[in-house]
């Protein structure tokens, strides 16, 4: 009979903050404890005295091999947990790990000419996971008799069953056409940023379909910018199956991180509270390590700051770590209302401005509709983009985190430059026959093809009018964040303009301060510049347009 179990952790916080054990106890623990036998003998040459796994490294080592191992059933040949996503911070001994688990898992297979694979991003990383399960076993004079070490292509064999350990590049091209019992993933979130990964992946795992002992383990710190493409995806359900929102007991997650409460107060930049998510502290990274290395990143500058939260202390990269941020991105994820659409704006609202900015074939083209609350008073805003595909192949950095959106139906990727104007100006038109539009606020730079998309869908001339850039759009920066420090003003939940706020750097000016897309770089912004536009305009405190409470009750 198959056994019951769950890999949900719903008192995760409570555990990450008394330092138990997050991860389950095995499912057959017999199982559990053989290969748990085999990979505490696995010697850490790299380590002073060559200690071996059992004797250096941490009880969360022992607990997640366990885990993994032990949820294989003998009588039925399956493995019950067939993934296993884990979030760890950098220097916690996460390479030597990855190591040992495969080769374990080859010293214990028993299909003939099987493949584990470790996947890494680039072949830096490859080496680096391949250099420990090389010295594990030239340290140990048995398995250098069992086990064939080919360094030339990075491969580990096993003399009696054939079966093999290779560490891959996915940049090399290497990963069509794998028959993988096993999987490694290394460093999941650098190949978020790596286009097509998605069907990589795909490709990669294939031929896990006809291995029911067959597994992959994702092995991975936080990135160094928001979460993005495949990284994401499994992120998203990774935390989702922990919480208990997603059952699903074949994945297991692991994941190293900040309660909620301690992320909202601060308490989680605190270098007192970095052994939280360090589960190796004392054995491979110590205390008076994370402090040394705080201090050298603070010094540095924010951007080497930023990193180190990431890497150190596993902080999901948010809107409030720059201090050259803008100030509204503060303030941003607190004000936002997931009752808001671009529907129920249409009768909440009494009056409209809108906002556009963008459009160029290396733009996001940015339309912002904010709207003021009829009953509340209060301001509420929605936005939507689109982009070019030129855009995607321009930007390949962004163009996993781009598809995200598109995904989220917040970016539309339109297939014919122009359907971008087009479609905004359909936008524009549904609120102009509500009666309650004001004004629409353009980038005067690109005010001609949209005005002329305007005219066509008989939107007046007198209703749209250009939004200086630059100094001149100061008023409108402080008014939208003084807005949203009060309270006083609501958006959508909308990803794509969380990023953006992200993304904006401030340029001081005299005695103001500018945003700019030339000092945000690369990095888009263009729908929080048509959010500006649009509050240029109805800081104007427009007069009310709809209807009033007697022609509503008639």
């Amino acid at each position: 009979m198959t056994p019951e179990w769950s890999t949900a952790c719903l008192d995760w916080e409570e555990r990450i903050r008394t330092g138990k054990s997050i991860i389950p106890p095995p499912i057959f623990q017999d199982v559990a404890d053989e290969a748990w036998s085999v990979m505490s003998e696995l010697r850490i040459v790299d380590a002073a005295g060559s200690p071996t796994i059992g004797e250096a490294c941490a009880p969360w080592v022992k607990d997640l091999a366990c885990a993994l191992f032990g949820s294989y059933d003998k009588d039925s040949g399956q493995r019950l947990i067939k993934e296993v996503f884990v979030l760890i911070s950098k220097k916690n001994s996460k390479s030597t790990v990855a190591g040992a688990l495969m080769l374990t898992s080859l010293i214990l297979n028993w299909r003939q000419s099987a493949q584990f694979v470790i996947l890494s991003p680039t072949i830096q990383v490859a080496d680096n996971s391949y250099s420990p399960a090389r010295d594990m076993v030239a340290k140990d004079d048995e398995l250098s008799d069992l086990m064939q070490v080919q360094n030339h292509i990075k491969t580990i064999t096993h003399r009696t069953t054939n079966a093999n350990l290779k560490v891959l590049a996915a940049e090399s091209n290497t990963v069509g056409g794998l028959k993988s019992v096993g999987i490694l993933v290394d460093e999941l979130h650098l190949f978020g940023k790596m286009a097509n990964s998605e069907n990589m992946f795909r490709e990669a795992f294939g031929g896990l379909a006809s291995r029911p002992e067959g597994f992959i383990v994702y092995l991975t710190t936080q990135s160094d910018e928001p979460p993005s493409g495949v990284f994401k995806q499994k992120l998203d359900y990774a935390r989702d199956v922990r919480d208990g929102k997603i059952v699903d007991p074949a994945f297991l997650p692991v994941i190293f991180e900040f309660p909620r409460d301690m992320v909202e107060s601060g308490e989680c930049l605190k270098l007192e509270n970095m052994w939280m998510t360090n589960p190796n502290i004392g054995y491979s990274v110590d205390q008076a390590f994370l402090e040394r290395e705080y201090k050298k990143a603070d010094a540095a500058g924010d951007g080497s700051l930023r990193g180190f939260l990431a890497k150190h202390a596993n902080i999901e990269i948010g809107l409030n770590l720059r201090s050259d941020r803008w100030a509204g991105a503060d303030y941003w994820e607190q004000q936002t209302d997931e009752t808001i659409t671009f529907e129920s704006m249409l009768t909440r609202c009494e009056v409209f401005d809108i906002g556009i900015d963008g459009g160029g074939l290396d733009d996001l083209m940015g339309l912002a509709i904010v709207g003021r609350d009829t009953t509340t008073k209060e301001w509420i805003s929605w936005c939507k983009s689109w982009a070019h595909p030129s855009v995607i192949s321009r930007r390949k950095s962004e163009a996993e985190r781009f598809k995200d959106f598109s995904k989220q139906k917040d970016l539309i990727l339109v297939d014919r430059i122009g359907d971008d104007v087009l479609e905004v100006a359909q936008i524009c038109k549904i609120v102009y026959d509500t009666g309650k539009l004001d004004q629409i606020g353009v980038d005067p730079h690109g005010l001609g093809g949209i005005l002329e998309a305007l005219e066509e869908h008989e939107i007046p001339e007198d209703k749209i009018i250009g939004i200086s850039q630059g100094w001149k759009l100061c008023g409108a920066i402080k008014t939208c964040e003084r807005k949203l420090a009060e309270g006083a003003m609501w958006h959508a939940d909308q990803p794509i303009m969380s990023w953006c706020c992200g993304n904006a750097k401030i340029v001081p000016s005299g005695n103001a301060v500018m945003i700019t897309k030339q000092a945000s770089g690369f990095a888009k912004i263009d729908p929080l510049m048509a959010l500006f536009n649009a509050v240029q305009l109805m800081s104007l405190n427009p007069e009310a347009i709809g209807k009033s409470f007697w022609e509503t009750t008639e």
